[in-house]
């Protein structure tokens, strides 16, 4: 199953509706700091409703211990962006892929993209419209790999 790995959000609202979709999905979910805000966020608790007992809740100071720990479980960084190479849909996800997404007022910065084994775009017919919510970024991300990869039962 696909991991969700969220850098330096800053909006509680966002993150808690992702939680949701991880909890909803039994996929870990992974903060990278430095956060936007304090985990115990009332509107980070809201957004989550009563399903945090069921998040896979995983965090990590910052990139450099996130990347210790990547590097002790394996699998491709996949980074979501507008200027990704591929199109989502005509990229292969594979079950260990880790999603990855950056804060919702600038995304991934250039030297993780750059650390990426693929970046890939969400494309928006509106050419106005920059880019989706994260956390509808997430869902719509996270359940293309699991379609891809046959995990949506």
């Amino acid at each position: 199953m696909p991991f969700v790995v969220l850098i330096s959000p800053q909006i509680p609202p966002n993150t808690g509706n992702i939680a949701r979709t991880c909890a909803a999905t039994c996929t870990e979910l992974h903060l990278v700091g430095p956060l936007g805000f304090e985990i115990s966020d009332r509107y980070l608790k809201r957004a989550g409703l009563d399903y945090w007992p069921y998040v896979k809740l995983h965090t990590h100071n910052n990139l450099e211990d996130f990347k210790l720990y990547h590097q002790q479980q394996g699998g491709r960084w996949i980074g979501f962006s507008t200027k990704g190479q591929y199109n989502y849909t005509h990229f292969k996800f594979h079950s260990n892929d880790w999603l990855l997404f950056g804060a919702e007022t600038t995304g991934l910065p250039p030297e993780i993209l750059d650390a990426c084994t693929n970046t890939v775009y969400i494309p928006m017919s509106q050419p106005g419209v920059r880019s989706l919510n994260l956390s509808v970024s997430v869902a719509v991300g996270l359940f293309e790999a699991r379609r891809q990869i046959g995990d949506l039962e």
